[in-house]
């Protein structure tokens, strides 16, 4: 899937380059070149286009917006890691994600729009115009299910960050359409299962070797979990998907299913889900894939490479190592999470430590002497070649299998004991009790620096989430820095979700209202 989603950058460009010409010339029908309203044809046009889905999938940054991997963005927002960046200017806007003392035009806010929206405009255009191309209907039926399913996950990140959005089911056709409406959360994540369903039905259980990275029933049916989950907790009520109730007896069925049925499995060595060794192993439900194919150069547009920025920006800032390529320090991980973890097998694969570093570190902005060992610059994912910062090759590990034991120990499965058991029993620990506090104990041991931590807070209510994200005077031995860039207030008039971009505000002709808080 790495070199098959290459090809959709060539494509992309194309369709830019002849769509941005004059009215008059739009007019006219080429008749020797690609346009989007002539290339799709047949079976292969229509897989070109299905790649051009999956290549957003990977994008983390804006061109001359920001860089804005959710991996990034997710865990910053949480209590798990500062902004960081080399100085006070260079990670301002991560820090205004940090303090959760957000401006409207923060770049890295609406970096995170737009990457949403690309992806769901193609996933538009491609269920728009597969039924018209020549293909068989086995063809038509997967790749509408794939499709299905990443509509529903761009639209499920933007809807956990922003609440408040437009919900496009169509392309727009033109400027009359320009000016949309936003949604009620309701009408979005009702959509998101809908999708969803409708995916389950359609996917296949398991894809040949050389289609890795394409997506299975599976991991829409952990996806579905997830949703319903994140839904119920902040909104306390259930999903309407076209007249199936998506309740948890319905959501909790899904993963049994995975569980019972999918082959996925914990691996014995936990560290290797952050490994090449684990890429799209037996516990990898759902995985983005990150590498360096093609080698890619061009500073102006890092997402036409594959690399993972998000490992570039919170690699630590040392030279001349063997084990570490030189990263940005963004994303430092608080001695809140050192400590919660200090006794669990899992830290050392979890925190990379200021002292296991070879070579020479420099320490930027917020540096507290932890970083992120999941997602980082080790030597394991350096790229073969093209500028070493672009090219990394961690991949992402979206849904693990542990998450899905987890979440259905959460929904209080008969088997919760089992489930939560065997997470620990992985890592060499004794069992506990499957209690709630136990299963969201487990959770931040399991999943800490995944992306996950945030959002589990806010779906156990804002009085939680506010106890959890305020701290000050929680300082570890290596912090470098006055107290005060590390003492954060929750905003709870928000609600935890990040403002509407002030540019989307303004080019909205008075259709958008701002998100409460700002």
């Amino acid at each position: 899937m790495k070199n098959i989603i290459s090809k959709s950058v060539k494509f992309l460009l194309l369709i830019i380059l002849f769509n941005a010409c004059s009215d008059d010339f739009l007019d006219l029908q080429p008749l020797d070149v690609i346009v989007s309203t002539n290339f799709y044809q047949t079976e292969e046009d229509a897989f070109q286009a299905l790649v051009a889905v999956y290549d957003v999938l990977t994008y983390q940054s804006t061109p001359g917006v920001s860089w804005a991997p959710f991996l990034t963005v997710a865990d910053v927002l949480s209590d798990d890691a500062f902004g960081g960046g080399s100085d006070a200017n260079d990670g301002l806007e991560f820090n205004q994600l940090s303090t959760h003392n957000i401006p409207t035009p923060n770049p890295v806010v609406h970096a995170t729009w737009i990457k949403n929206y690309i992806g769901i405009y193609r996933a538009n255009l491609f269920l728009e115009i597969i039924e018209k191309i020549e293909a068989s209907e086995s063809f038509k039926q997967r790749t509408i299910a794939e499709v299905k399913f990443m509509r529903a996950y761009f639209y499920f990140e933007q809807v956990r960050f922003f609440e408040n959005i437009p919900l496009l089911l169509k392309t727009i056709s033109g400027p009359s359409e320009y000016s949309q409406e936003q949604n009620t959360p309701k009408e979005v994540y009702d959509q998101i299962a809908l999708d969803l369903i409708e995916a389950i039905a359609d996917l296949p259980e398991s894809v040949p070797t050389e289609e890795t990275g394409r997506i299975t029933k599976w991991a829409a049916q952990g996806l579905l979990a997830r949703v319903f989950l994140f839904y119920n907790g902040v909104y306390g009520a259930n999903l309407d998907a076209g007249g199936t109730t998506v309740d948890r007896a319905y959501a909790l069925a899904q993963l049994e299913d995975l569980i019972a049925n999918s082959g996925h499995d914990l691996l014995d060595d936990y560290s290797h889900n952050f490994q090449p060794e684990g890429e799209f192993g037996v516990e990898s439900v759902f995985e983005i894939s990150h590498g360096d194919s093609p080698t890619w150069w061009d500073w102006g547009y890092p997402r036409g490479g594959n690399g993972n920025l998000a490992a570039q920006m919170q690699g630590p800032r040392v030279t001349s190592s063997s084990n570490w390529n030189r990263g940005w320090s963004f994303g430092t991980v608080s001695h809140k999470l050192a400590e919660f973890m200090e006794d669990d097998p899992r830290f050392e694969h979890t925190i990379l430590l200021e002292e296991e570093l070879d070579g020479s570190l420099s320490k930027g902005y917020q540096h507290t002497g932890y970083f992120s060992k999941k997602y980082t610059t080790d030597a394991a994912h350096y790229g073969s070649a093209g500028q070493f910062e672009l090219n990394r090759t961690n991949n992402f590990r979206v849904i693990r299998f542990s998450d899905v034991l987890l979440m259905a120990a959460e929904m209080d499965s008969p088997n919760k004991q089992q489930y939560l058991d065997r997470v620990r029993e992985r890592v060499g620990l004794d069992p506990v009790p499957a209690t709630e506090e136990n299963i969201w104990r487990e959770r931040r041991l399991e999943l800490s620096l995944e992306g996950i931590r945030y959002f589990d807070l806010l779906r156990r209510g804002l009085d939680y989430a506010s106890q959890e994200l305020s701290h000050s005077g929680i300082r570890g031995p290596n912090y470098v820095g006055e107290q005060s860039i590390f003492d954060v207030t929750f905003n709870t008039a928000t609600k935890g979700f990040l403002p509407i971009p002030q540019t989307e505000v303004d080019l909205s002709d008075g259709m958008f209202n701002q998100n409460a808080g700002y």
